[in-house]
């Protein structure tokens, strides 16, 4: 089947409004996944639950989530990304829209556990990576970063308003408002802008103009000069495979404790909830210069280093939240630690599409990234019941700074070049 040229002149290529339809849905959902940790200790006054129970609720939540993605990147590798997003919106519509009902755990724990979780893995960083990496092989690292940051402006904007908005109006009317307007700003983008992939449209992925010409010659050449694309149980036989997915889960238990626990953490100290919601903000935007620098970095010198890098930043964030508990720290902590939050997300695609090829990427990362939120849900879970345990969390922080060492050094041991199967 021959495929259209990228369009040039007057035309804008099709890929820059997917890109622009990916960022607005991350945008909203950022919204509702950081919300629980604005509503984490409105529920606990309301119904007496103890930080554990609440905590996992969002394991439950978590998890689900991550097994999702397995089975959303298989869909999506099959029937492409419209009808994936179409029908999980339903379910994140009504878990959200039912939460704000809840008067007993089972009913939170089935809600938001459950039926939110389906919905937040038919939007999730991985599915819209999977979808850019594949609209785009020139700049192909800065454009998923492009669309990931609308997760980062999305927390960074609408955590502070739904922080006053449940000050004023409570945690149900906020969690019925994110049901509302996910279910109208995702089924509009879904049906009128997102497209399948290009292949399947007759069009080529963004490239550099001359690229078409050197793969028509490449078709002379025997196909045993191209390595095929792994799928997901041959990627399992490699150990950079294995690495990476280690990497990953510890990756996950830094990002959805904080995400999770950074409000109580800082009221506790007994600096204002409007405060705290601004640290998660602050997080939030910090982590769009983490992902810009590293989608550019990774275009230049791979991927390998810049994960690398932001694991030794954790570790000197979590000593540092140890030792230091007051305002300036935490704005320190959120900031730093920021910067590394999202890192992993526009690599994760880049890093294993150049190990492995990409036309199993969706299906491979899905694994991935549902290791890195098992690890999350855990830890966000662990967090809440260490605090019950010890009236603290210093124990946390310092296993944390631990397992952030460990993640450096599994990322040194990955091999950053294309596998070959034996």
């Amino acid at each position: 089947m021959e495929t259209k040229e990228t369009p040039s002149g007057g035309s804008l290529y099709d890929g820059w409004y997917i890109l622009a339809a990916s960022f607005a849905i991350l945008f909203f959902d950022a919204g509702a996944r950081y919300s629980f940790g604005v509503m984490f200790k409105p529920m606990i006054s309301e119904f007496g639950w103890s930080r554990g129970s609440v905590s996992l609720v969002f394991f439950i939540n978590t998890a689900l989530y991550a097994f999702s993605l397995i089975l959303v990147g298989r869909l999506y590798d099959r029937y492409g990304p419209k009808w994936v997003i179409i029908s999980t919106t339903i379910f994140l519509s009504v878990g959200y829209s039912l939460t704000s009902t809840v008067d007993s755990l089972w009913q939170f724990s089935l809600f938001y556990g459950v039926f939110a979780a389906i919905g937040l893995g038919g939007t999730s960083l991985p599915l819209f990576s999977s979808l850019i990496s594949k609209w785009f092989e020139k700049w192909r690292g800065l454009a998923i970063s492009l669309a990931l940051s609308g997760n980062c402006l999305g927390q960074f904007v609408l955590v502070p308003f739904f922080t006053v908005f449940t000050l004023k109006f409570g945690w149900r009317a906020s969690y019925l408002f994110i049901g509302i307007v996910m279910l109208f700003v995702n089924l509009t983008l879904a049906l009128w802008v997102i497209k399948g992939n290009p292949a399947d449209l007759s069009k080529n992925p963004f490239r550099d103009p001359n690229q078409g010409t050197q793969e028509e010659k490449s078709n002379f050449i025997s196909s045993e000069m191209h390595p095929k694309d792994f799928r997901l149980w041959e990627a399992m036989t490699t150990p950079s495979f294995w690495f990476y997915t280690m990497a990953m889960f510890i990756c996950g238990s830094g990002d959805f404790f904080v995400a999770t626990h950074l409000i109580p953490i800082v009221t506790d100290q007994g600096i204002s909830p409007i405060t705290g919601g601004n640290m998660l903000a602050w997080y939030g935007l910090m982590g769009l210069v983490g992902i810009m620098i590293a989608g550019s970095a990774s275009d230049l010198i791979g991927n390998k280093w810049p994960i690398a890098i932001t694991f030794l930043l954790r570790v000197f964030s979590f000593l540092l939240i140890l030792k230091y508990q007051n305002v300036i720290s935490f704005y320190v902590f959120s900031l730093t630690f920021g910067l590394t939050y999202l890192v992993t997300a526009p690599l994760t695609a880049t890093l294993l599409g150049k190990l492995y090829g990409f036309s199993h990427i969706g299906f491979i990362s899905g694994f991935v990234t549902t290791i890195h939120h098992l690890g999350g849900g855990f830890w966000a879970y662990m967090g809440g019941w260490v605090f019950d345990k010890t009236g603290s969390y210093q124990i946390i922080f310092a296993l944390s700074a631990i397992l952030a060492l460990v993640a450096f050094v599994f990322t040194l041991f990955i091999k950053e070049r294309r596998h070959v199967r034996s």
